[in-house]
């Protein structure tokens, strides 16, 4: 039974200013898609990565990461969608089309390049011991404030029971169909699988997993990980 990652990577990543897909942007000299397609190998779980690429750049996606995949492992690549749940849902439907024997699915953010193999083998086992969907998680460690349309504070949450959610968020591979055939929209994978009405399982995230989004996260990273590894 195989475990298949999902890679949602057609995002144009205007926020970062490279005239170029985020997926592509490099993290010194290594482009982040690269670095994120390696850390979902290096796991020791996961023989197949998906990428749902933008339409214009596929070809240059498949020549940045064929050569990745282990000896019985493969990278498939194919067009991304205009969002990212478009991406998820055209990845997905590949996956199951061409790789049947797919029992668990990751979907991973290009963007958490750095996220240690551990956390990703750990969402792996956490599916494997029966949970339906798992997803990694850090404690919040700021004040968070409720505020009203017009930026009025109107409660203060109680972040004992708040957590940052990071990728790769893991699913039985029929949960996570039947959660994008329910026609339901959510903000992540786990959202769906939420209001579909399943329950998703938590297990320790990492702040490597960091999200590079603009160009101060992307600094951060060059300095932290100017050895080539997290």
């Amino acid at each position: 039974m195989s475990v298949v990652a999902l890679v949602p990577a057609a995002g144009r990543g205007e926020r970062l200013g490279y005239g170029m897909p985020k997926a592509l942007v490099p993290v010194n000299g290594v482009p982040l898609l690269t670095r994120a397609v390696q850390g979902l190998f290096a796991s020791g779980q996961v023989q197949h990565v998906v990428i749902a690429a933008p339409p214009s750049d596929v070809d240059l996606v498949h020549t940045a990461t064929a050569s990745l995949a282990p000896v019985g492992g493969a990278v498939h690549v194919l067009s991304g969608g205009a969002e990212r749940t478009d991406s998820v849902r055209l990845a997905l439907e590949h996956a199951l089309r061409v790789i049947p024997d797919t029992s668990i699915v990751l979907v991973h953010d290009a963007a958490r390049a750095f996220t240690p193999p551990e956390v990703i083998a750990d969402v792996v086992a956490a599916v494997r011991d029966g949970h339906d969907a798992v997803i990694p998680v850090l404690p919040v460690t700021d004040t968070i404030k409720q505020v009203d349309e017009v930026g009025v504070v109107v409660s203060t949450p109680d972040r004992a029971g708040l957590r940052v959610v990071q990728t790769p968020q893991g699913f039985r591979a029929e949960t996570l169909k039947a959660a994008y055939c329910s026609g339901i929209a959510a903000t992540d994978d786990a959202g769906l699988v939420e209001k579909n009405g399943g329950q998703v399982h938590t297990v320790p995230g990492h702040a490597h997993a960091m999200k590079i989004t603009t160009p101060f996260d992307l600094a951060v990273a060059e300095a932290l990980f100017a050895g080539g590894s997290a």
